[in-house]
């Protein structure tokens, strides 16, 4: 079920957020390049999309995305992080791009979590959801 769409100022779609009730998620699928805004008002779609669900599980994927986003990195740390958190979210499997630019960005942003939820990062979606699946079942 699709959950919201966000396009930039130009028209291009840069985040899908979905619920997956099967699996009970909240996934990103993240595109293109991202401006800070574009991150900050992504980012605020899935927190509302976490709490809305009451979702302790968040599957992230840049896959698609282009280029760093480290102009965001301690937005996500001092805000997001701790509000995700608070939100309930406990688990957050994210699928780096393989772009050494972004895999840098995804690293980052792990050494930030500082044990507020369980983050990994994965190279493979599916690895991903195999990993969020068994901490629901643990």
């Amino acid at each position: 079920m699709k959950v919201q769409e966000l396009t930039s100022s130009t028209g291009k779609t840069f985040l899908t957020i979905q619920y997956d009730e099967q699996n009970r998620w909240v996934y990103n699928d993240w595109s293109g390049y991202v401006s800070p805004e574009n991150v900050k008002q992504g980012s605020l779609a899935v927190l509302e999309a976490i709490k809305q669900y009451r979702s302790s599980c968040g599957l992230n994927d840049n896959r698609n995305l282009v280029g760093r986003w480290d102009d965001s990195l301690e937005w996500i740390g001092q805000v997001w992080i701790p509000a995700a958190a608070e939100a309930g979210l406990k688990f957050y499997a994210h699928v780096a791009n393989q772009d050494a630019f972004a895999a840098a960005s995804s690293a980052d942003m792990l050494n930030r979590v500082q044990g507020r939820f369980e983050m990994r990062i994965f190279e493979d979606i599916d690895e991903a959801r195999d990993w969020l699946t068994a901490c629901q079942q643990s």
